[in-house]
């Protein structure tokens, strides 16, 4: 009996030995990574402390190992580094528009903001910016400006995009040109000088969609200049154009060269 229960002891320590042995060859599980603003967009909901010159808001985007800002006035860009929860900025490159009022200090303010290494905390969609002299509150902008729908949305043109500039005009804003696309596909709008009717058909794409133009006018004449800005609406829905949509901003880009900057109604 003694013999028995001194096999049945060795045996039950050998198991016990084998269990230790297997559950130190476990792998513990990884960390799951602490998750940061890159690859997102925000926009300023509250400031305390400093307010920004010209009301703002701040949009901050986060790409690339790259930030980008622009509070009302210039765009600045560089290199960040969001180690240990602190914001450490690169040199900024920055526009170098003349801003009137109030929003030329923007400036002035987004640099002492970021090149104080602010702090920062995400609670999901909320990043906090905590600087020397303001505190920053911004929301994921895919949150507090959706995208709008390329269907259904009333879009007026703003910039015409040609194989040579980007072109903004006072004719430009005097005509509207824009146009609408219904549910069903149907296409109604305004080229500058005529009406705009026909078809445009919205296939989804991973970069956003292709929209397959058939585009028919009426036949009035108008001044060279609105019929200048005319042929380039008419250019850039000429077949099939690439289209992006960013919060309220329509972007179609013809293969021709041709395209399109739109802002929703």
């Amino acid at each position: 009996m003694p013999g028995r229960l001194l096999r049945f002891g060795a045996a039950l320590a050998l198991i016990l030995l084998a269990a230790t042995a297997c559950s130190n060859d476990e792998e513990p599980e990884p960390a799951t990574p602490t998750a940061t603003p890159m690859g997102h967009t925000y926009i300023s909901t509250e400031v305390t402390g400093t307010a920004i010159p010209g009301g703002g808001p701040l949009t901050l985007a986060f790409a690339d190992g790259r930030i980008t800002a622009d509070a009302g006035c210039n765009t600045h860009s560089g290199a960040v580094d969001l180690h240990d929860r602190v914001l450490h900025v690169s040199e900024l490159a920055s526009t170098l528009a003349a801003c009137p009022g109030e929003r030329a200090g923007s400036d002035t303010w987004v640099g002492e903001l970021l090149r104080g290494e602010p702090t920062w905390e995400l609670d999901r969609d909320r990043l906090t910016l905590i600087g020397k002299k303001a505190t920053v509150v911004l929301t994921d902008k895919k949150v507090a400006q959706p995208d709008r729908p390329i269907r259904g949305t009333e879009w007026v043109v703003t910039t015409l995009l040609t194989p040579q500039a980007q072109v903004s005009s006072r004719t430009i804003d005097e005509v509207r040109p824009g146009l609408t696309i219904a549910e069903d596909g149907g296409l109604t709008g305004f080229a500058g000088c005529n009406r705009l009717t026909g078809r445009a058909e919205v296939t989804e794409t991973p970069e956003g969609a292709d929209i397959a133009f058939t585009a028919a006018t009426t036949r009035m004449m108008c001044t060279p200049e609105v019929m200048e800005v005319e042929r380039a609406v008419l250019a850039a829905l000429d077949g099939t154009a690439q289209a992006t949509v960013d919060a309220e901003t329509l972007t179609l880009r013809n293969p021709n060269g041709h395209g399109l900057t739109l802002r929703a109604r």
